[in-house]
């Protein structure tokens, strides 16, 4: 399940955090991020998955 979360975290990153965490505060500021610049919107749901996944 995580490839499938970190390609989706490529294409849509708030997917990849929504599928990790929920709606909780990171998938918001990964909203924000994704609004604001695509690129770390996607650093910052690689993060979240990766952190999440140990």
């Amino acid at each position: 399940m995580s490839i499938l979360k970190i390609i989706f975290a490529i294409i849509l990153p708030p997917l990849g955090v929504f599928l990790t965490v929920g709606i909780r505060g990171a998938f918001w500021l990964n909203i924000l991020l994704t609004i604001l610049g695509f690129l770390p919107g996607i650093i910052h749901a690689v993060w979240i998955i990766a952190k999440h996944d140990q």
